[in-house]
């Protein structure tokens, strides 16, 4: 890849650090390998040079929880409790989908993250070797799982083969774009004994796990009448903890359960505006970061949320608990961004690599029109960013050091074909 000078009017590097005027970063390959102040005064040398004084660079926002197929089931069940629109809805609608529509689908959501900032991404669903395909077309990262489930014999056998079959083929793929990891659903649909045995295979495998744990109130009360424990204390006891660990939601927690996460060192993803949507509750977010847990930000599938809009659930993590804490302080705007960036990057078990501006680190950079009523004035590029910016302030966007959104365009696929067939494909749904 050619070497890139990228000049721009200001630089965010992380939550506490930034360059407040026109600024620089050089990357060829991957990585970025300077950053300075200024205009870039060296010699070009063959580089290409983008120039853009008009324009805010920050670290590609990172999606730590999510479904991206579900785009193609956005407004089909909404207003709904969780179990009702799961079971009456979109369970019924997820069996007519197909592989194609799997692709076509996660292309959306991945057309969708680019335009508002996101470079990164997790993904639990299914038919995942096709999720797979879209993300390596994209251009953007992601950690992806096989959604699985343990309801019978055959379900656990496919879903072990399904993961294998996955890692073997795109663990790593893409220069490291994407990673694979395990899967399971949830305690509820996974019983102890195949909890056992995925922990054992993301062992084998060398593997992260993806879980949503605790999401409601029905959910943590049917885990004491089954087990007489937690959701949280039931796949400690199965093992789980043994490996790396994103748990998602995380909304219904006892102190108890709040030890548990940090003693073992799980993250969490955070949905604020999903767990509000589906009546779920809200997590005890500055409880879990008191206790030194690390928790990223994410969006959930479109299907409950309805957009995959970061800088909404920054600014939502920010001032949601603000207002049930009665307390201005809690959740600062600096740490919401750092959910979003940084601690997200741990969540996904590659903090040195991604969440940050550094040399080093991977070149994946947003834009943001510095033009924008939402960035003016400046008197706090944080705050700005957290309770002023969304998804339309975001011009451009860089992964690995590749202009994958050009002036809002994708440059890797075809945009219109994207959205004309994913109507298509929704329209049939409707049918049935």
């Amino acid at each position: 890849m050619t070497k890139t000078i990228l000049e721009v009017g200001a630089l965010v590097k992380n939550a506490q650090e930034w360059i407040s005027g026109p600024a620089y970063l050089v990357f060829d390959g991957q990585q970025i390998e300077e950053i300075g102040e200024g205009t870039y005064k060296k010699p070009l040398l063959g580089a290409r040079k983008i120039v853009r004084p008009h324009s805010l660079a920050i670290p590609g926002l990172i999606n730590t929880h999510g479904h991206a197929a579900m785009t193609l089931l956005r407004g089909a069940g909404d207003d709904m409790p969780l179990m009702h629109w799961l079971n009456q809805r979109i369970f019924p609608l997820e069996e007519q989908l197909t592989e194609r529509a799997i692709y076509i689908g996660t292309l959306l959501a991945c057309y969708e993250m680019l335009k508002s900032g996101t470079t990164t991404f997790t993904d639990m669903y299914m038919m995942m070797h096709h999720a797979a395909e879209a993300v390596a077309n994209s251009g953007m990262r992601a950690m992806l799982s096989w959604g699985t489930v343990g309801f019978t014999d055959e379900n656990r056998k496919r879903g072990i083969e399904n993961t294998r079959s996955l890692a073997k083929a795109w663990h790593n793929a893409e220069n490291g774009r994407l990673q694979i990891s395990v899967g399971p659903h949830a305690p509820y649909t996974c019983p102890a004994d195949y909890l056992r045995e995925l922990a054992k295979l993301a062992e084998e495998l060398q593997l992260p796990m993806q879980i949503h744990l605790s999401e409601s109130q029905t959910e943590v009360e049917q885990a004491l009448q089954t087990w007489g424990k937690t959701p949280i204390a039931q796949v400690r006891d199965c093992g789980l903890f043994s490996v790396p660990v994103l748990a998602a939601h995380c909304v219904h927690l006892t102190d108890e359960d709040i030890s548990i996460l940090a003693e073992n060192s799980v993250c969490v993803a955070h949905n604020p505006q999903s767990n509000l949507k589906l009546a779920s509750g809200i997590a005890p977010l500055p409880k879990m970061l008191d206790a030194g847990i690390t928790v990223g930000l994410g969006t959930d599938g479109a299907a409950s949320n309805n957009n995959l809009d970061m800088f909404e659930e920054m600014r939502l993590a920010a001032t949601l608990h603000k207002g049930i804490s009665y307390e201005a302080t809690t959740i600062p705007a600096a740490t919401a961004f750092a959910m979003a960036t940084e601690y997200g990057a741990r969540c996904l078990f590659q903090e040195n690599k991604l969440g940050i501006l550094e040399v080093g680190r991977a070149a994946d950079i947003t834009l943001l029109n510095l033009d924008s009523p939402h960035l003016t004035p400046i008197y706090d590029l944080i705050s700005n960013l957290v309770y002023a910016c969304g998804a339309d302030d975001v011009t451009d966007v860089f992964v690995a050091g590749e202009h994958v959104l050009a002036d809002g365009k994708p440059t890797r696929f075809d945009i219109e074909s994207v959205l004309h067939e994913a109507r298509q494909i929704a329209s049939n749904l409707s049918r049935k």
